[in-house]
Parts: C-alpha cells; sequence; structure tokens
C-alpha cells in the first residue's frame, strides 16, 4: 500500500479515535452520575442496558425476529429489575430463571444460542446491581471494577496500536496484540495503587484484584469477539457513535462485575459485597 492509499486510512482512523472520545466523555460521566446516584436510576440504566445487549445478541446469532423470544427475554428482565428494586432478592433470581426457561420455550431456532444471550445480559444487570447495593461502598466497588475495564481499554487500545507486534489471538480479534493485554494490564494496576493511595483498601488486595479483573474483562472482550467471529458479525450495532454495540461497549464489564459479585459473595461479608471487595 502506497503513500496515497495509506492517507485515506489514516483520516479515518484519526475521525474514529475523535468520535470515540467524544461519546465517551458524554456517556462516562453520565454513567458515573448515575451510580452515585444508585436506587432506582442505577436499576434502571443497568436493565436498559441489559435489554440492549440482549436484543444485540438475538440479532447478531439470527433470532431477533422470533417475537415472542424477544418479548420473553425482556419482560422478565423487566419484572426483574422491579424486583430489586422493591428489594426482593431472591425473587428476582426466580424470575430471571423463569424467563430463560420461557426463553428457551419460546426459541424456535438456535435455542441455546437465545437462552445464552439472555443469561448473559441477566447476569450482568443482576451483578451490576448487586454490586452497588453495599450503602457504604457499593459505589466504590462499583467505579473500581468501571475504571479497572476502562483503563485496561484504553491501556490495551494505545500500548496495542503504539507498540503492535504479536497478535493476541487472530483468529478471533485480528487487531489485539499482546502488547496491547500487558498495556491494559498495567494501567489496571495503576488503578489499584490509586485506590489504594486514597485509603480504599489494602494495597496488595487491590492490586491482586485489579490484576484479575483486567485479565477477566480481557477475556470477556475476547469471548464476545469469538461470538460476532461465530457468526460472521463485525459489530453488535451502531448504537454508540466510533464504539459499535452495547456488547461491543460493555463485554469486558459484564465479565469483569459477575466476577466481582462471585468474589464478593465468597469473601462472605456480612457488610455486602462492595465492602468485601474493598476491605478483604
Amino acid at each position: 500500500m502506497n503513500q496515497d492509499q495509506l492517507a485515506p486510512v489514516a483520516a479515518s482512523g484519526s475521525r474514529n479515535l475523535r468520535t470515540r472520545i467524544i461519546a465517551a466523555l458524554v456517556l462516562a460521566p453520565a454513567a458515573i452520575a448515575i451510580a452515585w446516584a444508585g436506587g432506582p436510576l442505577w436499576i434502571g440504566l443497568v436493565t436498559l442496558a441489559a435489554i440492549g445487549m440482549y436484543v444485540e445478541w438475538l440479532t447478531i446469532v439470527g433470532t431477533a425476529q422470533e417475537r415472542w423470544t424477544v418479548a420473553a427475554g425482556i419482560a422478565a428482565l423487566v419484572v426483574s429489575s422491579l424486583c430489586l428494586a422493591l428489594g426482593y432478592d431472591a425473587v428476582s433470581l426466580v424470575v430471571l430463571l423463569i424467563g430463560a426457561a420461557v426463553v428457551a420455550a419460546m426459541s424456535q431456532q438456535l435455542r441455546l444460542w437465545s437462552v445464552g444471550g439472555f443469561c448473559y445480559a441477566a447476569a450482568a444487570a443482576f451483578a451490576a446491581v448487586q454490586v452497588r447495593l453495599d450503602g457504604e461502598y457499593g459505589f466504590v466497588a462499583l467505579m473500581f471494577v468501571l475504571l479497572v475495564v476502562w483503563v485496561t481499554d484504553i491501556g490495551g487500545y494505545f500500548a496495542g496500536r503504539g507498540i503492535g507486534g504479536p497478535k493476541l489471538w487472530p483468529r478471533v480479534s485480528p487487531k489485539k496484540t499482546w502488547a496491547g493485554a500487558a498495556g491494559g494490564f498495567v494501567a489496571s494496576l495503576a488503578v489499584a495503587a490509586g485506590f489504594s493511595a486514597f485509603g480504599f483498601g489494602n494495597l496488595t488486595s487491590l492490586l491482586f484484584l485489579g490484576a484479575v479483573l483486567s485479565i477477566v474483562s480481557q477475556s470477556g472482550d475476547l469471548f464476545e469477539s469469538a461470538v460476532k467471529r461465530r457468526f460472521g458479525v463485525k459489530d453488535s450495532s451502531q448504537i454508540i457513535p466510533g464504539h459499535g454495540g452495547l456488547l461491543d461497549r460493555l463485554d469486558g464489564f459484564v465479565a469483569a462485575i459477575v466476577f466481582a459479585m462471585f468474589f464478593g459473595f465468597l469473601l462472605g461479608d456480612a457488610n455486602g459485597i462492595g465492602h468485601a471487595l474493598m476491605g478483604w
């Protein structure tokens, strides 16, 4: 490729980066503000995101035309979120289990893929609410997960573009490199050190948690890429300028927040999952 051919590619890449930055500067503060407010606002945002991810998943696998499959999943996500808002967490889980069964019953083709998409969206929504529920540490724990995911993505992007080198998994994600993975990992450690410096937890514990969350986040990104590759899809949608769809933007967060919920639960802190994550 000669210089005349490279110029339009470089200009397109620059425009795409600008679009990504502008979209992030608009969406990130809004998400943080709603996370700070917590309660029904956060549950509402999480539910809308889960519904969007579920529909995008069905679109990727080719079952979005099955109206009853779509409707059953959306209805279960909405009812589950209402139960969470009212404090009935156990009932919310039961609703999600019933929802998965109904989605399976309604599916006409690729049943396992449709149910998998519902479980993916449902797990993300439930975990995001559970981590935030802790009144004292919920917001801090949620921000820790969010920032680790964000800097892993940002560090990976710039390290990958700036250093290049061997590909991480070219068959699934041709653009991701080992240098990018390492850059994102190092950035996550910086976030963990920052939280510890501000008195939000033990340095060693937070470094370990940040490192694991970074790896889990990158694995979630690769998992979503593998699903898209399996069905020959580039982006899950074009709903977010410069970023693609909700699945494209939230894949790492979904994996990280679900892991964080289970890890916090296993630590068994009576004060809540948020306290367990930041105080172990």
